[in-house]
């Protein structure tokens, strides 16, 4: 039988197929365990789930088998198909196990963003830093990036889920923010979009270069990527009471 093959044992409801889109990511077809947590059945799905992770990134979606990711989450193979249809709504359950697990660190993030500050420089760059940190270098964000990558074409509407519900909310959260500080007075910008996305690509430049190059940054690369950004990002866009404020207050102190 191949991987994508129906089993003939029951298997749970199925959302919309992904040629149509993607899977409804709320349907019990999906990747959210809604078993009491802690127990057997959602510890086994999560195992399904990681196992299939590290599959579809390591051979992609065509070459990925469903024997293998059996065996690497210690199940069998009908214990796969019993909760999922096939290897699509697999794959589609995976992204969205990722995609939600990401989101909510995006959005805790998000809240220590600096909204009133004595040191802008430094408040931004431990914002910067924790968003490199638990974002761009964690295995979520890694497997996304690389999926994206390597699936992105056969399932555009799968990852246009992400993009909007994740970066690009992130994006405008982070649009507001600097807004905010702009009319509180410590910065000068005219397009709060424009300079949210131009902090996150400062911020996050060396992270990718390392991530092009095949290689994780270290603790310490993630810091002088984020303390470096933020200090060209205002450059461009403090305003002269920031800059007078600044002055000779510059710290280089640990990052957390």
């Amino acid at each position: 039988m191949k991987d994508t093959d129906k089993p003939a044992a029951t298997v749970l409801p199925t959302s919309a197929a992904l040629a149509d889109g993607g899977p409804s990511f709320a349907s019990p077809g999906s990747g959210r365990c809604y078993t009491r947590p802690g127990s057997g059945q959602c510890m086994k799905r999560h195992s399904i789930l990681d196992a299939a992770a590290r599959t579809f990134c390591r051979d992609g979606f065509a070459g990925a088998s469903i024997d293998v990711i059996a065996a690497e989450a210690g199940v069998s193979r009908q214990t796969i198909y019993n909760h999922y249809r096939d290897k699509e709504m697999l794959f589609g359950a995976v992204v969205d196990e990722m995609m939600g697990r990401m989101n909510a660190l995006l959005y805790g993030i998000l809240s220590t963003f600096p909204e009133k500050t004595d040191n802008l420089e430094q408040d931004l760059t431990h914002f910067a830093t924790r968003l490199g940190k638990k974002c761009m270098c964690n295995r979520d964000g890694e497997f996304l990036r690389k999926l994206i990558q390597t699936e992105g074409e056969r399932y555009p509407r799968l990852f246009a889920t992400w993009r909007e519900n994740g970066p690009a909310e992130v994006g405008s959260a982070i649009a507001a923010r600097l807004a905010r500080l702009a009319h509180g007075g410590a910065l000068e910008i005219d397009d709060p979009d424009l300079a949210a996305r131009q902090f996150l690509a400062l911020v996050n430049a060396d992270l990718q270069f390392c991530g092009m190059q095949g290689q994780k940054p270290t603790e310490q690369q993630i810091e002088d990527a984020a303390r470096n950004g933020v200090r060209t990002f205002l450059r461009a866009f403090a305003s002269r009471t920031s800059r007078s404020a600044g002055a000779g207050t510059r710290s280089d102190t640990a990052l957390s």
